[in-house]
């Protein structure tokens, strides 16, 4: 059985970052027992139906980490997750890396072609999913895979019993494990998929130091402490949401479970479950303006809602900040390959946090360039480029995709387009595969949604270009709109214009669409809207 291996950074990086304090050897699991150990009773994850103490939650990943040793799960198999925000998720992460073993998150909507291009791909050992979601059932969909997959010896099925499976809930009545490897900061403990997920995967194999270091950083500089309840609106198959289990562990917080957003659903649990921080995407909070539940927000308690995934728009930072009487928004720039690469601070004046993406942590540095590599002055458009202690080696079994990720002297390329503004905080502006070239002249699709997302009736909106013979590009804006909104073109145009925007940027054509195609954290898939254009 093949076992997950990384690439080391080079070692005068490696003894520095060691030497100056960002990088240590703390592990998951060693997080949690201390927690165990320190505030055994202190709730560590609470649902609106439950909840579990971190001496319950420390417990059961005692006895599932003996269940999947029994299995054969050791250092440096992957087990892979398929599970929303339960607490079974949480369970299951911790007891795969007191194994010293690797996580591989799937996104729930993933289904058949997905599962067996990724478990074949990384190797998995083992697939742990639900029994039943929605209209499929995962686990079973696992057992089919196992018959044309070598190395997936086990499928767990949490829920109701599934025929070839082994039942999650069995497995936490087993004997705690008693002895677990002894585990450092240059082991592996997390493998998460960018693009490419049926035809050329790109897996990101991550390290405790990367990862756990910068986490370790953000708690000191948000403030964050073991008086907060912290709630991912995103899932945590996404590295956004598993940064927040990371960073209660670094304080002893509580995780508030949000199993799927909707607007009601987010309403009801914050009244419910009283969280002081919440990290969600734009398209979250875009959702609760547009259905009207943001008025209805209790966001009393709240000290921050952080804002990443995706361009947060200017007006959907303002409303967060206003709406927060006791706390503030937050912005984040983060990646699969780096975790979080830039962010606000709380101490931060309004104008940056509700405007930009704020500045690196400690041992993380960035740049903008030109196409020719070359730095560019403060308030000029470029590509956004990072290194440092928190950026990966490298994608899994995928050299070529590699090569072109990062420049010759190691920085690596995240495909955003970005400016600095005169103060140095960075302000993203696009990604560069989105740019649209109209004649020559090219300009950023956000532009146009900004202005169009902000007109009533509009629930979300996405200017995809098209091929044109004369032009070279023309663009089409997809609108996924309220049942009874009238919107023309015409609409759409007299809105820009009124906003200023030079009429090379208005859109040619009008399209709507019953539902957008949207990633787990409700980021617009533009490569699916492109092919209705073709």
């Amino acid at each position: 059985m093949s076992k997950l291996k990384i690439n080391n950074k080079p070692a005068p990086l490696e003894q520095y970052y060691r030497e100056v304090g960002y990088w240590n050897d703390d592990t998951l699991y060693q997080l949690l027992a201390e927690c165990a150990r320190s505030t055994p009773d202190k709730p560590a994850i609470v649902t609106e139906e439950s909840q579990l103490t971190y001496a319950e939650w420390h417990d059961r990943v005692l006895r599932l980490a003996g269940a999947l040793q029994e299995l054969g799960v050791d250092k440096g198999d992957v087990v892979a997750v398929q599970l929303p925000n339960i607490p079974e998720f949480p369970i299951a992460f911790l007891a795969i890396a007191a194994l010293g073993a690797v996580t591989q998150t799937l996104h729930m909507p993933y289904r058949s072609a997905e599962l067996h291009a990724l478990l074949s791909h990384s190797g998995a050992k083992c697939f742990i999913g639900l029994s039943q979601f929605k209209e499929d059932a995962p686990a079973q969909e696992g057992v089919r895979r196992q018959a044309d997959m070598a190395t997936l010896e086990h499928v767990i099925a949490v829920g109701q019993p599934v025929a070839g499976t082994h039942a999650f809930s069995r497995l936490l009545q087993h004997t705690p494990a008693a002895h677990l490897p002894t585990l450092s900061g240059d082991d592996a403990f997390l493998l998460l998929y960018t693009s490419g997920t049926t035809g050329n995967p790109k897996g990101v194999p991550i390290k405790y130091c990367w990862f756990m270091s910068n986490a370790r950083l953000t708690v000191s500089d948000w403030e964050i402490t073991g008086q907060d309840s912290i709630l991912s609106v995103a899932p945590y198959t996404h590295l956004y949401g598993l940064w927040t289990l990371i960073l209660t562990l670094y304080t002893g917080a509580t995780n508030a479970l949000l199993p799927a957003f909707t607007p009601p659903a987010l309403v009801q649990c914050v009244a419910q479950l009283n969280p002081t921080g919440i990290f969600a995407g734009p398209a979250h909070i875009a959702a609760m303006l547009h259905t009207g539940l943001w008025d209805k927000f209790d966001a009393v308690g709240i000290r921050f809602i952080c804002q990443a995934g995706s361009i947060v728009p200017d007006h959907i930072a303002q409303a967060i900040d206003e709406k927060l009487v006791n706390g503030c928004v937050m912005q984040c720039f983060g990646m699969s390959e780096l975790q979080a690469g830039c962010y606000t601070r709380p101490s931060d004046p309004p104008e940056v946090r509700i405007h930009t993406s704020g500045t690196p942590p400690a041992g993380m540095e960035l740049k903008i360039v030109d196409s020719d590599g070359h730095d560019v002055p403060a308030g000029e458009e470029g590509q956004l480029l990072f290194r440092g202690m928190a950026v990966f080696t490298g994608y899994l079994n995928n050299a070529a995709a590699t090569r072109v990720a990062f420049t010759q002297d190691g920085w690596f390329i995240t495909g955003d387009t970005a400016r600095l503004t005169p103060t140095g905080h960075l302000k993203i502006t696009g990604r560069l595969k989105d740019i649209i070239n109209r004649g020559g002249i090219k300009y950023h699709p956000m532009e146009v949604e900004d202005v169009v997302s902000q007109r009533d009736g509009v629930e979300m909106c996405a200017v995809i270009a098209y091929p044109d013979a004369v032009l070279g590009e023309r663009a089409c804006i997809f609108i996924q709109k309220r049942e009874d909104a009238n919107i023309t073109l015409e609409d759409i145009t007299a809105a820009l214009d009124t906003a200023g925007l030079a009429k090379y940027k208005w859109p040619e054509r009008l399209a709507f669409v019953d539902q957008m195609p949207l990633t787990p954290t409700r980021k617009i898939i533009r490569s699916e809207l492109a092919k209705l254009l073709s």
